[in-house]
């Protein structure tokens, strides 16, 4: 094959590719190659381009036995690696590399291994407190009236935390199979998140939390999920309840803001709470991510609220914005385009 003719072939091939001839330098390269690996390819040794073992090893096999080979190609990068799947295949006497990136495969496959492995965590710890509860109310507490009901309120207490989580789990799948089917029907907002203030008094006043509600007298359409809208600021209310402080205030207010990508809808829940570090904020709406996990525990939390408010903020084209420093509350803002 000729220079030209090769050089054809390769700018053809959508992958980053490059041929490595019987000399084992390269003969050529596409443009992707290049920004993958850098400028200069052609005339080199492989070795000194590819460096990588299992590359090199996956080249020699492809050169000697004349059939496909494959290894993994990895480049560090300072957030996460960027991962290819390397193919060498012999034309003639030369070898074609071509390059496909894995990182985004490769990302979510550890996201969904760490996902497994949380819930399973999540579900492991109230079943085994269940299971010890119930052994020890078959041997030593058999008789014992008192130490039976207070393991009884125990497991029931562990029960219902296992219901919330697989409620929750329930939801955010629901939610992102939903994520591209942006919703159809125009609904008020402000009545939405009127009524799950509402819903949400007993629960403010046992904690002798003040909700302060403004910009919900008019109506507010926008298209919505009128069940997920409500869930939003559900989310977003109880926890300000929950982590706000005893006898402080939490505000909701909905209000329009202008930006170049159009009108929105604000909806902001402020609590006068100890605020949060910085460092936290980008993660806070991952699955499973608490600031103190005993604590989220104890008020109730499964670690998915927020995760399922980002989706559903999403899927409404729109997006969670959470804003807090310690010593001066949190705030916790969904904007959602009007039209």
């Amino acid at each position: 094959m000729d220079q030209e003719m090769l050089n054809e072939v390769l700018t053809g091939l959508p992958l980053p590719a490059l041929m490595i001839g019987a000399d084992e330098r390269i003969s050529g390269c596409n443009a992707a190659a290049l920004a993958l690996l850098g400028a200069g390819l052609v005339g080199r040794h492989h070795a000194f381009v590819l460096r990588q073992p299992e590359v090199l090893a996956a080249i020699s096999a492809a050169a000697r036995g004349r059939q496909l080979a494959e290894a993994r190609h990895v480049i560090p990068g300072p957030s996460h690696e960027v991962i290819h799947r390397v193919t060498a295949a012999p034309v003639g006497q030369a070898v074609l590399c071509t390059f496909e990136d894995l990182s985004d495969r490769e990302q979510m496959d550890a996201m969904r291994r760490d996902f497994v492995a949380n819930v399973s965590h999540e579900l492991r710890t109230p079943l085994t407190s269940v299971l010890g509860f119930i052994e020890t109310l078959r041997g030593p507490a058999r008789e014992d009236a008192a130490a039976r009901d207070r393991f009884l309120a125990i497991m029931q207490t562990e029960a219902e935390r296992m219901v919330r989580l697989v409620r929750d789990l329930l939801h955010l799948s629901k939610v992102e199979a939903q994520e591209r089917q942006r919703p159809t029907e125009r609904h008020d907002v402000a009545r939405l998140i009127y009524s799950a203030a509402q819903s949400l008094r007993p629960m403010a006043d046992a904690a002798k939390v003040n909700l302060v509600l403004t910009g919900l007298d008019d109506p507010v359409e926008i298209f919505a999920d009128p069940d997920q809208i409500t869930q939003v600021a559900t989310n977003l209310i109880e926890n300000a309840i929950k982590y706000g402080g005893i006898g402080k205030e939490v505000h909701v207010n909905l209000s329009h803001e202008s930006n170049p990508r159009g009108l929105k809808v604000r909806l902001a829940v402020k609590d006068q709470g100890e605020g949060i570090e910085a460092f936290h904020l980008p993660r806070l709406a991952e699955r499973f991510y608490r600031i103190d996990g005993h604590r989220s525990r104890e008020k109730g939390g499964t670690g998915l609220g927020l995760a399922i408010v980002k989706h559903i903020a999403h899927r409404h084209r729109g997006r969670l914005v959470i804003d807090s420093a310690p010593g001066q509350g949190s705030t916790f803002a969904v904007l959602l385009p009007v039209n």
